[in-house]
């Protein structure tokens, strides 16, 4: 996943949230996770999560421990751990990559993370901006696009 601010997950939260109950069921989760490429069953999601719904700061913490790989199969969510299990790391880098590289040419352009947060909600005119920024920000060869490896620098200091 790019590196979303409290701002446009809280966002997310809010379009999630249909009832406005303040909390996001499992079926809304499920539903945001396939826009973005992951096809999980309403049964996973309740053995990682351990619960049946998340208000907003258990969202939140479920976005972190994606990004850091911190999910369990056995139930409830795990703290992310220091350098433990690089590889499955990498592994889920490498997955998060997949997600976004659409064409699956090896890099994430502009027009492939601006169609991602289309998926979730997040384009706007403002977002266009932001999109190129966030690009540009970890960018390290100035070709206007990331690779793995520059898309794993960007992951790694969100959620270090």
């Amino acid at each position: 996943m790019p590196c979303l601010g409290t701002g446009d997950l809280h966002r997310i939260f809010e379009n999630l949230d249909k009832n406005g109950d303040g909390q996001v069921s499992l079926e809304e989760l499920k539903w945001l996770l396939e826009k973005i490429g992951v096809q999980p069953s309403v049964d996973e999601l309740e053995s990682a999560i351990g619960k049946l719904s998340l208000d907003f700061d258990e969202f939140l913490y479920f976005y972190n421990s994606i990004l850091s790989g911190g999910t369990t199969g056995s139930g409830g969510l795990e703290s992310p751990k220091g350098n433990e299990g690089d590889g499955d790391q990498e592994a889920d880098l490498a997955e998060a990559f997949k997600v976004f590289d659409l064409n699956d040419d090896s890099f994430i352009s502009c027009d492939e993370l601006q169609s991602i947060l289309s998926r979730l909600g997040l384009w706007d005119e403002r977002s266009g901006r932001d999109c190129n920024s966030m690009i540009h920000a970890y960018d390290t060869n100035r070709d206007g696009r990331l690779d793995f490896e520059e898309f794993k620098r960007m992951m790694l200091i969100t959620i270090s």
